[in-house]
């Protein structure tokens, strides 16, 4: 026992065995010697010295440690129906409310619930993501951009050092070696667990004891890429980080929300979600506890925001699931200004198991995850791998997919990439859905854009005309608009001062008529902001019609729209005498009119600097 006590385990052991020989009956040696050899990780022995235990007549009480320790191998074993009996004759020693009738009870749960799962398994076949990712002694946490193209992972060193790798995707689909992420991010220390932006362009990650400086053991960070070089890694902020844990972070696409895991004041467990908004100017606003149904009173971790916005993975010990750590996920309901995660659900087996899970990673197209697998031998954690899988359709049809737009903005006249902003605007909110700006370097950028509703997208950047487009996937299926595939959009913006024209894509008439619906509102804001900051800038907005029906009523129809264009801006604010309205009718087409999409494109506003 002093042996015991001292936690000299293997000194302990054979004194403890010559007990049991000695004295088979004797209870506390069997369940001393069970809990040493769970302390040394072995627990098939520790559950035969428990069972051994419980066999012996005594007093309910004395064997209440081997029911609890029998119990709870049984269930870290997956061995749901074993553990069902023991822990119904266990729960019969406490008064029903007692606080240890309800631990067993909650233990019971998790067992009826695990030998239903597994039941009823989901078609998930998991394999390595590639042999070429396996550096290090573990790669975990792997976190993708919206393409897929590229993988952030931490690696763990045989020195216990953790530092965050990428990797870039081949042509032929596989991966290449995977190199430090930046001289700039890794240290000598311990940074991990990042999360990234659709683009690849910001990354959130985790450092602790940091010589960088902080507020807490573990805190917050993060860097910018430009080109190819990322910044100077930053502290979030107070207002992210505490004296208290912050860790495991997951962005939003367009980098403008945070989730992570902190163990502060003001939560439901210990460690919970929490979710902090960046300002324009990019400071973290304060952040709010995502607070019931997803936090417990048991610890929560590795929050993942899906690229959609609309559904949240999560980790739980609190929710009901197979044991230990369960995956669950979230869908967000929105009510007015109120935005709320709804009940988890728990994602099955077997991606959850007895053994812990964490850091689940679904692809913005809903079709693969990515996650970390501890490889196991002689019931021991080994190296942990990345690993992927198809999304079962139980689950996809949950996720709501969502494409992504990339490709390069450039200066229309000398061809050189510009710093850009892509707004996506919800055209029946008005409502902004992301935000996000072109590499200063390359131009280049990436937007994620969202299945089922109209949504205007704008290209703007001082000094430029702006480029508005629409998308409407309301009621198309995937197959139909290519969702996960990609979309690639280069676009060119006008110089100020070279009486450039766009066509205003997101004003909506009625067929054959000059009233501007609702949703046009979006779109004609825009256009008066622009005239806005650049007070000096007079333009013409020109109406223009396909080639069918009567020319001269086209030409009237035409100019009317011009005309409500231009009425409308000057109840917005801008002077009439900056506007002429004209229109052309059919005379002046963008294209032939030689099918009905062509048609369409030649139904047009345009509008151009005088």
């Amino acid at each position: 026992m002093q042996l015991f006590a001292e936690r000299k385990a293997a000194e302990a052991i054979p004194f403890l065995q010559q007990a049991v020989k000695e004295a088979p009956n004797y209870v506390e040696a069997n369940i001393r010697l069970g809990q040493l050899y769970e302390f040394v990780r072995k627990p098939e022995l520790a559950l035969s010295t428990y069972q051994a235990a419980l066999k012996i007549p005594a007093d309910p009480a004395a064997l209440a440690l081997a029911y609890q320790g029998a119990s709870q191998i049984l269930l870290k074993l997956g061995r749901y129906a074993d553990a069902i009996p023991l822990l119904e004759t266990f729960a019969k020693n406490f008064a029903p409310q007692s606080s240890k009738a309800k631990q067993v009870q909650r233990l019971l749960a998790t067992a009826r619930y695990g030998q239903e799962a597994v039941l009823h398994p989901l078609s998930v076949k998991p394999k390595p993501l590639s042999e070429s990712l396996k550096i290090g002694d573990s790669q975990y946490f792997p976190v993708l951009t919206a393409d897929e193209q590229t993988i952030v992972f931490t690696m763990l060193k045989p020195d216990g050092d953790e530092d965050l790798m990428t990797a870039t995707q081949t042509a032929e689909g596989g991966w290449q070696t995977p190199v430090p992420l930046s001289t700039n991010i890794n240290t000598p220390e311990n940074e991990g667990t990042a999360s990234l932006s659709a683009d690849g362009r910001l990354v959130v990650f985790t450092a602790c004891q940091s010589k960088r400086g902080g507020f807490g053991g573990c805190d917050l960070f993060s860097s910018q890429k430009t080109g190819d070089t990322w910044s100077k890694p930053e502290n979030l902020g107070p207002a992210v980080n505490t004296r208290y844990y912050e860790s495991q972070p997951s962005l939003s696409a367009d980098g403008r929300q945070l989730y992570f895991i902190s163990d502060r004041p003001g939560g439901l467990g210990k460690r919970d979600l929490w979710r902090s908004t960046r300002s324009p100017n990019g400071d973290w606003n304060d952040p709010v506890n995502v607070g019931a149904p997803v936090n417990t009173a048991f610890d929560e971790a590795s929050p993942f925001l899906h690229a959609n916005g609309q559904v949240l993975f999560f980790a739980s010990e609190g929710h009901l699931g197979l044991g230990g750590y369960d995956l669950f996920m979230s869908r967000l309901s929105v009510d007015g200004a109120a935005m709320r995660w709804g009940e988890p659900g728990n994602l099955g087996y077997p991606i959850n198991t007895s053994e812990d899970q964490a850091s689940l990673f679904v692809a913005a197209n809903g079709n693969r995850a990515y996650y970390s697998f501890e490889e196991q031998k002689e019931g021991l954690s080994q190296k942990s791998r990345i690993y992927t899988f198809d999304l079962p359709d139980v689950l996809r049809q949950q996720v709501k997919p969502v494409n992504y737009l990339k490709g390069t903005i450039a200066d229309a006249r000398t061809k050189k990439p510009i710093t850009a902003t892509i707004d996506l605007i919800d055209l029946r909110t008005n409502q902004s859905v992301s935000r996000v700006a072109t590499d200063a370097e390359t131009g280049n950028y990436v937007a994620v854009l969202p299945a089922g509703g109209d949504y205007a997208l704008y290209v703007s950047a001082p000094g430029y005309l702006f480029k508005s487009l629409s998308f409407n996937y309301t009621d198309k299926t995937s197959a139909e608009t290519g969702m996960g595939k990609g979309v690639a959009l280069d676009a060119v913006l006008e110089p100020l001062g070279n009486a450039g024209k766009e066509t205003l894509n997101n004003l909506f008439f009625e067929s054959g008529r000059y009233e501007l619906t609702g949703k046009s509102r979006t779109e004609l804001e825009r256009l008066a902001e622009f005239l806005k900051v650049n007070p000096t800038t007079q333009i013409e907005i020109a109406g223009h019609t396909d080639d069918r029906g009567d020319p001269a009523a086209n030409l009237e129809l035409s100019k009317r729209r011009a005309q409500a264009v231009a009425t409308y801006l000057s109840g917005l604010g801008v002077p009439p005498a900056r506007m002429k309205a004209v229109g052309y009718g059919k005379t002046r087409p963008a294209v032939p009119n030689t099918s009905e999409e062509a048609r369409q494109r030649n139904r047009r506003i345009e509008w151009r600097v005088l």
